[in-house]
């Protein structure tokens, strides 16, 4: 019989929150532990194993209430082994039996999986996909990442690496250098980087911008936003230059998956329809006639929490 918890721990390269979700997905009792990369993995594990101890202790809730653990993580996952493979943003996370170490400390079933996917999986069951059966749930933030979910199910691929749509081509030749390596990417088309690079590429240009007065210093897409906001006309051009971008990369997918669902999260959605806007548009253009009518594209529900609800999924997906 199912036990009336979960617990979920989403791992960034800042702070690890860990979060003891109901069957309903309610967060009971949630914590943040900052995840001092720098201390090594092993100082990592040991603050978020004390972490779960105490969220169990302050919810005054016992193992033996728990199914079980569920980590999300930025990067590349051996989900059948619980390894996380390489955290690029958390430096020293290579090949680490993450799963293997929780369990022995808790004697509860532990999965990992990428953090993107666990976001999907928290948005399909509790937020803006619900009553989806194939759906993509992209983040927009430094990189594209994303969780495909095909007829009711998580997408993970033959070597648990589906669903890296930020590396969609958009360009043959000479397109910008990506992080992966290659170029002409999405990701180095239209991300929180792109969106400050074109930001600047304008000022230079001599461009009298809202952005850089907000700024003072560095702009970021946070100043971009809020130019746009406030009706400057540069901000907006930005915005509907990234979406077009999008739009484009994610015209590919709706015509090989054909989901009537895409929903985009990530701090660049915060842009909203600046940004919805000509993704909706380009989408339509682009797209096949029938794949295009099916689409709806829908903003992110649960924010900062999908995170860690997405990871307490993890136990039954």
């Amino acid at each position: 019989m199912s036990k009336k918890y979960k617990i979920g721990v989403d791992v960034g390269g800042t702070n690890v929150k860990v979060a003891l979700v109901d069957k309903t997905g309610s967060i009971v009792y949630s914590d943040t532990v900052p995840t001092r990369a720098e201390m090594g993995y092993e100082y990592t594990i040991s603050n978020m194993i004390k972490a779960i101890h105490d969220v169990m202790k302050e919810a005054k809730v016992t193992i033996s209430n728990v199914d079980g653990i569920g980590f999300g993580f930025p990067g590349q996952i051996d989900c059948d082994n619980g390894i996380v493979r390489i955290a690029p943003n958390i430096p020293g996370w290579i090949n680490i039996p993450i799963a293997e170490i929780v369990s022995k400390e808790f004697g509860v079933p532990v999965k990992v999986d990428n953090d993107v996917r666990c976001a999907a999986l928290a948005e399909l069951n509790y937020g803006a996909g619900k009553g989806a059966t194939n759906m993509i749930c992209i983040t927009v933030g430094t990189g594209i990442g994303s969780g495909l979910i095909v007829n009711g199910k998580l997408v993970r691929g033959a070597s648990n690496a589906a669903g890296e749509i930020g590396h969609i081509k958009l360009q043959m030749n000479d397109g910008p250098l990506c992080g992966c390596g290659d170029q002409g990417c999405l990701e180095a088309f239209a991300s929180g980087p792109a969106i400050v690079a074109m930001a600047e590429e304008y000022v230079r240009g001599g461009k009298s911008t809202k952005y850089r007065e907000l700024a003072k210093n560095e702009i970021t897409p946070y100043y971009v936003c809020e130019a746009a906001k406030q009706g400057d006309v540069v901000a907006k051009k930005i915005f509907e230059t990234m979406g077009t971008y999008i739009g484009i990369g994610l015209s590919s997918v709706v015509n090989l998956l054909n989901p009537e669902k895409i929903v985009i999260g990530g701090g660049v959605a915060d842009a909203g329809e600046f940004l919805f806007a000509p993704i909706r548009e380009t989408l339509k253009k682009r797209s096949m006639p029938i794949q295009g009518a099916a689409v709806q594209v829908v903003h992110a529900e649960l924010g900062n929490s999908a995170g860690v609800i997405g990871a307490s999924l993890l136990i039954e997906n």
